[in-house]
């Protein structure tokens, strides 16, 4: 089973900037769609942004322009550059990655915290 574990997020202004960071303890193993959700308080959990082992990335409208997915695939990394913050971001975000050859499994970092005050 493969762990991620996270880093970054914390407290923003309004307009702020945040970065957050996930890796995967199993460097040897290859990973499939790398990505980043979001859970606000009583609201399931979304995609904020995807990106595939090519580079293809994925974004919800909301965080268009303002946020950018990158991933190392060398090291299982994936970051999430976030820009121009608001309050409405404010959320527990939470690594995903996806592996596997035959079936394909998914594996969730803890979550780390964003807060953005007004």
């Amino acid at each position: 089973q493969v762990q991620l574990v996270e880093s970054g997020g914390g407290l923003v202004r309004n307009g702020g900037s945040l970065r957050l960071s996930c890796a995967a303890a199993e460097t040897a193993i290859s990973l499939k769609t790398m990505g980043w959700y979001r859970q606000q308080p009583g609201m399931e959990r979304e995609m904020v942004a995807t990106i595939s082992t090519d580079g293809t990335t994925d974004y919800t409208d909301s965080v268009l322009g303002r946020f950018t997915i990158a991933r190392d695939n060398t090291k299982n990394t994936v970051s999430l550059q976030m820009n121009n913050l608001k309050p409405e971001d404010t959320a527990v975000y939470y690594c995903n990655a996806r592996y596997g050859a035959g079936s394909i499994f998914a594996a969730w970092g803890q979550g780390t915290q964003v807060t953005v005050s007004s």
